[in-house]
């Protein structure tokens, strides 16, 4: 799985977005879509890419890493922005579908709050705050990934579309 959090821009980047003098981290100004995308297409065409890896903790990418796909027919990007590339990677025929995963809010507060928590990603008073507005604003958060092309789906309704999309033979593009 290729995660797209890794596509953070770095703290101290003047292109922030900027909320009450903190960096907005929940804007998708604060990411590097074009980079993403970037990725993703030398991973279609090539079957291997240099992704960053990203500290959150500290803000900043830390090295490099290269993300293979052995072989694999597909691979699956996520993160929070991820449908912020949805159209782009459609257009250059990238795209073999694209979900939001649809479940209950506070399952997602928890279990991005147990996450963040054991990896010590902020402290537990910013990832508190920034889990509740996010609960805040699933309904929100969800539709906007529908309107970015997106389909709202249950975790098993998704990975029964993985399987059947994995079924069929695709062909990567030529490098």
């Amino acid at each position: 799985m290729l995660c797209l959090d890794d596509f953070y821009k770095d703290g101290h980047d003047p292109t922030l977005p900027r909320a009450q003098n903190d960096v907005d981290w929940e804007s998708p100004a604060s990411w590097d879509a074009a980079g993403a995308v970037d990725a993703i297409a030398t991973l279609a065409a090539r079957g291997r890419a240099n992704v960053p890896v990203y500290d959150i903790s500290r803000s900043l990418r830390v090295s490099e890493r290269v993300f293979s796909l052995d072989d694999h027919p597909l691979f699956i990007a996520e993160g929070i922005f991820a449908a912020e590339v949805v159209q782009e990677c459609a257009r250059r025929g990238l795209l073999a579908d694209a979900f939001a995963l649809r479940r209950p809010r506070t399952v997602t507060f928890t279990r991005r709050l147990v996450r963040d928590l054991a990896e010590h990603r902020k402290p537990p008073k910013i990832l508190f705050r920034r889990g509740l507005l996010l609960w805040r604003n699933d309904p929100e958060i969800l539709r906007r990934q529908s309107e970015l092309g997106c389909r709202p789906m249950t975790a098993r309704a998704i990975w029964r579309r993985v399987r059947m999309l994995i079924s069929k033979p695709i062909s990567r593009k030529p490098a």
